[in-house]
């Protein structure tokens, strides 16, 4: 079993939820989502775990969170700021927030040299996944531009109380993923699943579809494509200030390029997470019966 990393991206504000909705319990001893994260990588043979944050959250994480993983498995911190670019680009002062996900993993460089998970810090995604994650790390840790994707069904993915963001996928017949789109205003209405554009465009979608929840498995080897990508967007879109670096952009442009090849890896599992504050009552109903089917202890750390 070689060495592997999670990386959990738990930086994001909350603006949806309306609070730090990362640090938010859900689970009967003050479990948050990112415990029931850690407790399923670790148990799957991940041996360290990298928290990218905020500044803004940065002593009550690790007071909370920090401190009760870290008694388990080695933990390193990460910071996403606004200001973290090259010294040749000047955010536009309008700019208010970081650049996205793929930022947020390009600040984590420092610490991660061996391959590893991405995972959102908000969304719970079964334990299942996390052992076809760590077997696909182990057995192609030699590979530079061989990285992966969990894959989840649209329809076990959504929320009722709101629009998400997924990233719609393609894979071939032989498991890989052929392109990938981000939608951010995917939701459910009386006439099905579908998502908008242009705040008003209504595409219908089936349910059925191939979506990404950024759970990967990437080599360590992405960082440095990644840092060239970063900058080659900011001279095309900096200037924007709602213009987004997205994980699931740079692994598409990476495909397009012939410089990265993605497995897709199937999951089942019923996604919950919490977007909205009418999303944590459902999720605690999902973690008491998980507890109540022996998936986990009732005080997770002991």
């Amino acid at each position: 079993m070689k060495h592997k990393t999670l990386v959990i991206l738990a930086a994001g504000i909350g603006s949806r939820f309306g609070g730090f909705k990362q640090m938010e319990p859900v689970g009967p001893s003050g479990e948050f989502i990112i415990d029931y994260s850690v407790y399923d990588a670790i148990r799957a043979g991940f041996d360290k775990v990298v928290y990218l944050i905020s500044r803004d959250i940065e002593n009550d994480f690790k007071a909370t969170i920090g401190a009760r993983t870290g008694r388990h498995v080695a933990v390193e911190y990460a910071f996403q700021d606004r200001d973290a670019v090259p010294a040749w680009f000047t955010p536009p002062p309008e700019r208010k927030k970081p650049w996205g996900t793929g930022h947020a993993l390009l600040a984590c460089r420092e610490h991660v040299n061996e391959p590893f998970a991405a995972i959102n810090a908000d969304d719970f995604y079964g334990a299942e996944s996390y052992p076809a994650l760590a077997a696909f790390l182990d057995e192609t840790a030699d590979d530079d531009t061989l990285h992966a994707m969990a894959g989840f069904t649209l329809k076990n993915t959504v929320t009722s109380y709101g629009h998400v963001a997924r990233g719609l996928c393609q894979a071939d017949e032989h498991g890989y993923l052929e392109s990938i789109v981000e939608r951010t205003r995917i939701e459910c209405r009386p006439e099905g699943i579908g998502y908008v554009e242009n705040e008003t465009d209504w595409t219908p979608l089936t349910g059925s579809e191939l979506v990404s929840m950024n759970f990967w498995g990437f080599k360590p080897s992405l960082f440095s494509r990644l840092d060239q990508m970063f900058e080659d967007f900011l001279r095309r879109s900096g200037t924007d200030p709602k213009a987004e670096f997205f994980i699931p952009t740079v692994v598409d442009d990476l495909m397009r390029a012939g410089a990265a090849r993605v497995r897709v890896l199937r999951s089942a599992g019923q996604w919950i997470g919490v977007t909205y504050p009418q999303d944590k009552e459902p999720v605690m109903a999902r973690i008491r019966a998980l507890l109540s089917a022996n998936a986990y202890p009732a005080d997770l750390w002991g």
